[in-house]
């Protein structure tokens, strides 16, 4: 009987012990945060734009339209064109999440033949960088 009481508060004893360990175990684990992080984010209609055959000497104008899709408001601070016979204009203002909003790119068409040129946007989005891109066939009037 002794035996009994003395096996019993040992396994008593024992199993407190291991739920003040579990416990102490699971509050300095840390915990993964479920966090949304989804930044500024585009969503482009399209990202590549082609003229087909343009005059030479008649600029001509492409758009790109694209939706914030993200969780922060959305603030492009450049556009590059990949040389001056290209010029882009985009937004200055913020773009709040769902938002929709244009960058336009403009070529000049002085040169005849052939082009593939570049714009490239910087920003605050998931990926900085997006490329945007024009080509087409510059011919005599």
């Amino acid at each position: 009987m002794i035996k009994q009481k003395l096996t019993l508060a040992l396994s008593l004893i024992l199993l407190a012990g291991l739920t003040v360990f579990a416990q102490q175990m699971a509050f300095n684990t840390p915990q993964k945060a479920t966090i949304n992080t989804t930044k500024a984010s585009f969503q482009w209609q399209k990202t590549a734009y082609s003229f087909g055959k343009i005059t030479q000497n008649k600029p001509a104008k492409a758009t790109f339209s694209f939706v914030n899709t993200g969780n922060e408001p959305l603030v492009i601070t450049s556009a590059v064109g990949s040389c001056g016979c290209t010029v882009a204009n985009y937004p200055k203002q913020p773009i709040r999440p769902g938002q929709k909003g244009e960058v336009t790119a403009v070529y000049n068409a002085a040169k005849l033949g052939s082009f593939n040129k570049t714009i490239t946007l910087t920003s605050n989005a998931q990926q900085t960088k997006t490329v945007l891109s024009i080509n087409g066939e510059v011919v005599k009037k």
